[in-house]
């Protein structure tokens, strides 16, 4: 159906929700660009953030390029104002979607939310903190020592990125699991009895979703997110079981 044949009330409610959505976006766009102004002065110590792990291992970054230090601590102002900004940018979302959802849909966003944040931020700091070291001391030893290694500024700034990014990524597994059970997409005995085929799948995104060639980074995303699949069957059953009982409870209330 054309926009010119809708009512005249179908029109402006089209329109109001445009226009809800248009102050949703305006308002997220602002608050990164101010947050990324901010982050810009403190461009030094979110730069040695990020390059700690290599300078823990008396490795020095170059720059090759004359914007190339200038286009990398940009990019960094503008991905931790984004970080920075993500409480107001998720409020201006909710803000638009709320009208639109049932109380028992809310309930499921308050609980999941923080959640699915806590979980993405569990995974980025596990690869930071904890595997990241081990890639880099791979790779520096792979070299060996005929090899003379000198790490680009960007590529191992975009490096860092791609590695830890994928981690929050994954690590939102039992989250999603207990979303599809509930709305009965998923059921835990589905999951219990595929564990083989998980594990290949999970192997094979490792292999796709690791920056590197090298094993050990894959493994290292590999063995937590198959945990974490072990992890979401018990939260499957654990969500069907709650379905069920309150299936079972309705008819009582009525």
């Amino acid at each position: 159906m054309a926009f010119k044949d809708l009512s005249p009330e179908d029109k402006q409610t089209i329109m109001e929700h445009l226009e809800e959505l248009r102050k949703s976006l305006i308002i997220s766009v602002i608050a990164i660009i101010v947050a990324a102004v901010l982050s810009f002065s403190f461009n030094e110590e979110i730069l040695a953030i990020i390059t700690s792990p290599l300078t823990n291992l008396d490795e020095n970054l170059v720059v090759t390029g004359v914007t190339e230090a200038f286009f990398v601590k940009l990019k960094l102002a503008f991905l931790s104002g984004f970080i920075l900004a993500s409480p107001i940018v998720l409020w201006s979302l909710w803000r638009f979607f709320k009208p639109a959802l049932y109380p028992s849909e809310r309930k499921y966003i308050y609980f999941l939310l923080p959640i699915s944040l806590l979980l993405f931020a569990a995974g980025v700091l596990f690869a930071y903190f904890g595997i990241l070291n081990l890639v880099l001391k791979f790779f520096i030893y792979i070299a060996g020592e005929s090899l003379e290694t000198m790490f680009k500024v960007d590529q191992y700034v975009a490096f860092v990125i791609a590695f830890t990014i994928p981690f929050g990524l994954v690590f939102e597994l039992p989250v999603i699991v207990y979303f599809l059970t509930i709305i009965g997409v998923l059921r835990y005995e589905l999951l219990a009895r595929n564990r083989k085929y998980a594990l290949l799948i999970i192997v094979v995104l490792a292999a796709a979703l690791t920056p590197g060639p090298d094993p050990i980074s894959q493994m290292m995303m590999a063995i937590p997110v198959y945990l974490l699949f072990e992890i979401s069957i018990w939260i499957s059953k654990w969500a069907g079981r709650k379905k069920r009982q309150r299936k079972e409870a309705v008819p009582n209330e009525e």
